[in-house]
C-alpha cells in the first residue's frame, strides 16, 4: 500500500499584477484643436492654458497632426522678416502631419524607451486612428514611482 504525504502546505502569496500600460497613466481630458482654428487661436491657448501644444483633430476625434509653440514661433518669425505676421493662418498649415503615436496597450517600460531613443516629450495615444488620450515622460515616472519593487 502506498501512503502519499504531502507535508504541510505553505499558502502562496498572490501578487496583484499592477498596471503598466500607457492606457493605464495617461492623459484623458486634452485641450485639442481643429485644423480651421488660427495660429492667432492657437497663442492664446497656448498661453492661458499653460501648455506646449495638442493634437489637432477632425469632427470625428481621428488625430491629423499636432500644433505646438514651436510652429507659432515660426510663423512669428517668418512675419517678421516679411513685416506681416499671419497669426490668421489656419493650424493645417503650420501643424506637424507625420505625428508618431503610441498604442494604449503599449508596456510603460517600452514607453519609456521609446521617449528615448525618439528624442520626444509626449505622444498623442491613438485607438483605430482615433485620439483617446497623450502620454508624456512625466505620466512614465510617475507610474513607475507608483510599481512596487517586488512586481516590475
Amino acid at each position: 500500500m502506498v501512503k502519499n504525504y504531502q507535508g504541510a502546505r505553505i499558502e502562496q502569496v498572490k501578487t496583484i499584477a499592477q498596471p503598466v500600460s500607457v492606457e493605464d497613466y495617461m492623459t484623458r481630458r486634452l485641450i485639442t484643436f481643429k485644423p480651421e482654428d488660427t495660429i492667432h487661436d492657437v497663442i492664446d491657448v497656448l498661453l492661458n492654458k499653460k501648455i506646449s501644444g495638442g493634437p489637432v483633430v477632425d469632427d470625428k476625434n481621428h488625430l491629423i497632426g499636432v500644433i505646438s509653440e514651436g510652429d507659432c514661433l515660426k510663423e512669428i518669425v517668418k512675419g517678421k522678416y516679411t513685416n506681416m505676421p499671419n497669426l490668421n493662418g489656419r493650424v493645417e498649415e503650420h501643424m506637424a502631419k507625420d505625428v508618431k503615436t503610441i498604442a494604449p496597450e503599449t508596456n510603460i517600460f517600452e514607453a519609456a524607451n521609446m521617449f528615448l531613443s525618439m528624442k520626444l516629450r509626449r505622444f498623442p495615444v491613438v485607438r483605430n486612428g482615433k485620439l483617446i488620450g497623450q502620454i508624456s515622460q512625466k505620466d512614465v515616472m510617475r507610474a513607475v514611482r507608483n510599481l512596487k519593487s517586488t512586481t516590475w
